[in-house]
Parts: structure tokens; C-alpha cells; sequence
């Protein structure tokens, strides 16, 4: 447990002194930085481009002219609010831009789709959520990753979750499956000490022990997912609502991930199929370790993060086009 504290705080400082050194720079070199990113690309293989491409228009759907509110604020208001960690991620991008530019934005778990182009962290996948345009934010939380050094054979045949249930649907989860021998899961918030499904809080490393680990989606996305991808565990869980950075929305059924039916009625018989199909399981682990690799490679990450900005204020119609050819 003490191992599993030191590893996020460890992680939380490094991200708040760097993200410190991040923004702390004259705008001169961020401009800068950008022109030679942005350069780059000129020089990439056309599968990279392509890719480029694609997550750039994934992240920013918006593919008409649209004009923000009048009242949007300019690029040079922009203050820290409530939380630093949006702010770092925030700043680093819109410090290589002018400061006269006007950005819509909204922190937090967004769980509908704005009036107008709007920059934010979480959307809704159904529908059109052209409006919800993604950068990767608040790092710190959802950025978390794990060495996960068991074997997947070597791990414990059970599902594994612990979280605080404040959501009807985690409610109803845990109190329908607490006590099935086939799960170890519970809702480790102290409020609930009373209810028979409270169970203790659970360490990473401790998870990492069972083959099989739930997301379950809270506020919007669930913040175990991208960890649980990394590790030599298979990940199960119900479709995605919701999607950040992470492209959730791209996640396929059977090929990343377990899907569950919505009320996980077909759980039990899904964690025996794959306690009985372990090569099938592994194929599925190491597909997900696949998907997560190109969210590993920080200079890329930045690149996009770039271009879906520079889009944005094309679309809005406060750009010259960097015709680069990424975009209609």
C-alpha cells in the first residue's frame, strides 16, 4: 500500500512541477515550438499523417463556420479557476497561440454537448458532439499508468473493482453482484460502512492480482480505464456513454475490451467463458495494450493537441488556414 502511495504522489508531483515549467516560459517560445511541431509534419510517413489526421478530426469534429458568443472570453483572460491541474493542461496549449483569439471552454465531467464549439474534457459518443471539441485534460487523473509485472495465467480467475458508488447505476452493480463468488468487488467509501457491500479500500498493486478488472463509467468516464488497458489484465465492462482523449468511442467489443450487457446480466456467463478461453483473454489484453501506445508518444500528443486548437480557430473563423492539409 505504502509502494502504491509513493507512485501517485510521485506522479502528482512530477506533473505539477513540470506542468509548472510547462507554462512558465516566455509566449515567444511556445509560438515557436509550435511553428516546428507543426513543421514536422511535412516530414512524417503517410501512415502517421493519416493517423495525425484522423484523431485531429476525431477530437474536432467541427466541419462548417461557426462564430463563438460574443461574450467568449479572450485567450489572454484565461485564469486558473478552481483547479490547477485544468489549468496546466489548458495553458500549455493556448500559451502558443495569440492571446487575442476568443476560446470557449468548460472544465470538469461533461456529460452534454454545448450551444456552440466549446473546448472541454469529456462528450457524449451517441449523437452529434460536433460542438464537444476534446483536448487532453486533467492529466494528472486520468493519465495514470501501471508496470504490471504478473503474467496474466498468474492472476487470481475473479473480477476485481473498487470505487465509491455515488452514481444509481455503481449502486446497483455492487449490490447485485457483491457476494458472487465469481467477484470481489465493493463499494470502499466510508458513508456506506453500514451497507453489506462496503468493502476496504484496495491498492492498485492488489488489483492487479485478478485477471479480470471492471470500469464502470462515474460522472462521465470511468478513470480506470486507461490503466487497467496498460496492465496484463482484461478489462471488462458495459458500453461507453462517454469519451475523452481516450477515444473510448473507438473501443471495440471483443478486440480491446469485455462488453457487458447494460445491466450486467450476462456477467457471470462471460467471466466463465474467459477463465475457460485464456488465449482468447491474452489476445484481448494485448490488443489493449496495442490501443494504448500511441497515447504514450508525448510529442505527438502535443502535436494534436495543437492541431485541434489551430482547427478550432480556423472554424471559428479567427485563423488563416496552416494548410496542412489535415482537414476539409
Amino acid at each position: 500500500m505504502l509502494a502504491d502511495k509513493w507512485k501517485k504522489n510521485r506522479h502528482k508531483l512530477r506533473f505539477y512541477l513540470q506542468g509548472m515549467a510547462e507554462i512558465g516560459l516566455p509566449r515567444r517560445h511556445y509560438d515557436e515550438k509550435k511553428k516546428t511541431l507543426f513543421e514536422s509534419i511535412k516530414m512524417c510517413d503517410n501512415s502517421t499523417r493519416q493517423e495525425i489526421s484522423r484523431r485531429v478530426n476525431y477530437y474536432n469534429k467541427l466541419t462548417l463556420s461557426e462564430n463563438l458568443p460574443v461574450e467568449a472570453p479572450y485567450i489572454g483572460e484565461f485564469s486558473r479557476g478552481k483547479s490547477w491541474a485544468y489549468y496546466i493542461d489548458m495553458k500549455k496549449y493556448l500559451l502558443a497561440f495569440d492571446p487575442a483569439l476568443h476560446f470557449s471552454y468548460l472544465p470538469g465531467d461533461i456529460r452534454t454537448v454545448p450551444d456552440h464549439p466549446t473546448l472541454l474534457k469529456s462528450r457524449p459518443i451517441a449523437g452529434n458532439n460536433a460542438h464537444s471539441v476534446l483536448l487532453k485534460l486533467n492529466r494528472i487523473r486520468h493519465y495514470f499508468f501501471v508496470n504490471d509485472s504478473i503474467p496474466y495465467e498468474q492472476k487470481r480467475s475473479k473480477l476485481v473493482w473498487r470505487g465509491a458508488c455515488h452514481r444509481p447505476h455503481r449502486q446497483a452493480f455492487v449490490s447485485q453482484f457483491y457476494d458472487h463468488p465469481l467477484c470481489d468487488i465493493g463499494d470502499s467509501h466510508p458513508k456506506f460502512k453500514d451497507k453489506p457491500w462496503h468493502r476496504g479500500f484496495m491498492t492498485l498493486s492488489e488489483q492487479l492480482q485478478y485477471k479480470f478488472i471492471l470500469s464502470i463509467e462515474g460522472n462521465d468516464v470511468a478513470t480506470n480505464l486507461k490503466w487497467i488497458m496498460g496492465s496484463n489484465s482484461l478489462c471488462f465492462m458495459t458500453k461507453p456513454k462517454y469519451e475523452t482523449w481516450f477515444m473510448e468511442g473507438t473501443l471495440i467489443p471483443g478486440y480491446h475490451y469485455v462488453e457487458l450487457a447494460s445491466d450486467y446480466s450476462d456477467l457471470e456467463e462471460k467471466l466463465q467463458y474467459y477463465i475457460e478461453n485464456p488465449d482468447e483473454a491474452n489476445n484481448i489484453v494485448r490488443n489493449a495494450n496495442a490501443y494504448l501506445e500511441k497515447f504514450m508518444n508525448t510529442r505527438q500528443e502535443h502535436l494534436i493537441g495543437l492541431l485541434v486548437l489551430q482547427k478550432f480557430f480556423e472554424k471559428t473563423g479567427q485563423a488563416e488556414p496552416v494548410n496542412l492539409e489535415l482537414w476539409d
